[in-house]
């Protein structure tokens, strides 16, 4: 099978519980969940969780009806790449003598990009935004000056649709109970 990476987009009140439920699909499964976020969405006390996992067509398909099965979820989709608009966030730490001692880092700031956060006497912290392999060349090319520490975000993804998916579903469960009431 033709495994690839898909991302998950879940909806749902913000319940306790709900994170220990889903990652429970894919442990079953044995899939490794790549990546992970939560948020609240563009609907309001709506949760948005973004995952990404490496499988097949046909595995995905069966985890997104799984997770959508669950009582909290309100509706999950899943994507490729192509169908989304992504990014991730990383901090990077390094000394602050690198950084003072030469425009090495400074010019790899500037090539990547990315954005000083903070300087002091002991460290410079760097933040770009962009896609796992841009974030992973900069830590590359940070690496060997002494990158002190590193953090990456889980991905966060909006689709290429004009409207999220889920305002369709909210607006047929409105005009539902609006028809139910005359009833």
């Amino acid at each position: 099978m033709d495994k690839k990476l898909y991302t998950i987009n879940v909806y749902s009140e913000n319940i306790a519980g709900l994170l220990n439920q889903v990652t429970t699909i894919f442990t079953r499964r044995q899939l490794n969940i790549e990546t992970l976020s939560v948020s609240a969405s563009s609907i309001k006390d709506i949760h948005k969780y973004t995952i990404t996992t490496c499988t097949d067509a046909d595995t995905i398909e069966k985890v997104t009806k799984q997770i959508e099965k669950r009582i909290d979820v309100m509706q999950a989709h899943y994507y490729t790449d192509d169908e989304i608009i992504y990014q991730e966030v990383a901090l990077y730490k390094v000394p602050s003598l690198g950084f003072l001692g030469s425009n090495q880092v400074e010019k790899l700031v500037r090539k990547h990009n990315a954005r000083i956060l903070e300087v002091n006497h002991t460290y410079v912290v760097i933040e770009l935004t962009g896609h796992p392999d841009e974030t992973q060349a900069l830590y590359d090319e940070l690496m060997p000056m002494g990158l002190w520490q590193f953090v990456r975000s889980g991905r966060i993804a909006i689709t290429k649709s004009p409207v999220e998916r889920l305002s369709n579903f909210l607006a047929l469960i409105e005009s539902r109970k609006d028809t139910n009431v005359g009833e």
